[in-house]
């Protein structure tokens, strides 16, 4: 408990760490934030704070009286506010690298605006259509720009370690992947955006998004074919929403005969969920040889779990690991490798990581790990492909006419 609460504290109230000098060599990369998102100040401008090459210069909203609330709690120099104020960030030349949290549906344009005006983007997933999301990446491909889809819980050690043990062959070949992922009814309201179709909303788009990367990563494989897929729609006192799913339950089929299933809802009802379960985030790989499961494989950092059992004829042997940094664990392959990495402290959020990968991408460095353009757009053709499953069709994509020079 005290070793949890040191780490929460850690990672929302960090030592700020001198900014570099302004050399040739050394010259921190301004940050501007589109919109005064919710998710910013986990996903960026705290982790930023013990980031010597990071400095969130700039943020835009629509409501400068927002823009600024936003910018003077967290000590944000510079604002833009207004219609204009997405774009005027753009335009801005400080500016080199920009965070896009805006809503599904508003990615690709102003991830593509941000390209165009020269700006590298970190966009949060899920990054849009399959097809917005080839265009994107083909821009900043031509533009010698770097896209990065914020799929951060791929950059926390303890994802990758469950990773290198199936890799190692100590529990011999996969038999199945379940994932699952979901919140208690109420955390989200109705009238969140995460539950709005026009503005690509719903549990798959939201959650889905994760389960589905966790078992494509973990299985190092894309999906033959959607054997299944139930949506549950989205119905209160106030909305009935036969396109948005609430909740989602779909089965995989996987290269060597694997099958995968995912679950995601973003409304558990209170009362068919014991205390112990009430918040679903793991997933569970059971192999010819042994099973693994990884409780919190999101947000690690606060607390997970990582439960291997290994089968010898009637004997199972079964452990289990915290991976909180690099330095803790073995990558490559199972128990007994000496290959690790000094990266990150204990109470680094999985943000945290990811900016660290970002970073050393914009300076011409080799990130610890990536998320490259084939992994992001063949997360989202079968995203796409388990909303057709269930009959209620993928999301809307985005009316805004791109250019591409």
């Amino acid at each position: 408990m005290s070793s949890l609460i040191r780490r929460i504290f850690r990672a929302y109230f960090p030592q700020s760490v001198p900014k570099f000098e302004h050399t040739a060599d050394s010259k921190p990369i301004k940050f501007g934030i589109l919109g005064a998102a919710n998710i910013a100040p986990l996903a960026l401008i705290t982790p930023a704070k013990t980031h010597p090459e990071v400095v969130i210069y700039a943020v835009a909203a629509r409501d400068l009286k927002r823009a600024e609330a936003y910018a003077k709690m967290y000590g944000i120099h510079k604002v833009y506010g207004g219609s204009t104020s997405y774009q005027e960030l753009l335009d801005d030349p400080e500016i080199e690298a920009v965070y896009n949290p805006l809503p599904n549906g508003l990615h690709f344009e102003w991830t593509m605006k941000a390209l165009q005006a020269g700006k590298h983007v970190l966009c949060e997933k899920p990054i849009a259509s399959a097809e917005e999301t080839r265009q994107m990446f083909d821009l900043a491909d031509k533009k010698g720009l770097v896209l990065l889809e914020a799929v951060h819980y791929r950059f926390h050690p303890a994802i990758q370690r469950v990773k290198a043990i199936l890799d190692s062959g100590e529990l011999g070949k996969i038999k199945s992947i379940d994932a699952k992922m979901g919140f208690l009814a109420g955390f989200v309201k109705d009238n969140d955006i995460r539950f709005n179709f026009d503005l690509a909303g719903g549990s798959t788009m939201d959650l889905g998004c994760y389960t589905l990367n966790c078992i494509r990563y973990l299985s190092s494989s894309n999906p033959t074919s959607v054997i299944s897929a139930t949506a549950l729609p989205l119905k209160s006192a106030n909305i009935q929403e036969t396109k948005i799913d609430r909740a989602m339950t779909a089965t995989l089929a996987l290269p060597d005969d694997v099958v995968a299933t995912l679950d995601t809802d973003l409304a558990i009802p209170w009362t068919l969920i014991p205390p112990a379960k009430s918040i679903r985030i793991w997933v569970e790989v059971k192999c010819e040889g042994g099973d693994l499961t990884l409780v919190n494989f999101v947000l690690p950092t606060f607390w997970h779990s990582i439960k291997v059992s290994t089968k010898a004829g009637s004997t199972i042997t079964t452990r289990t690991e915290k991976v909180y940094k690099f330095a803790d664990v073995h990558l490559e392959n199972g128990p007994g490798d000496s290959n690790t990495l000094d990266l990150g402290s204990d109470w680094w959020l999985t943000y945290r990581y990811q900016l660290e990968a970002f970073v050393d991408k914009l300076k011409g460095r080799s990130p610890q790990t990536w998320i490259t353009r084939e992994d992001s757009i063949a997360n989202m053709e079968w995203v796409e492909k388990i909303y057709e499953k269930a009959g209620i069709g993928a999301r809307p994509v985005s009316q805004y006419m791109a250019e591409t020079h």
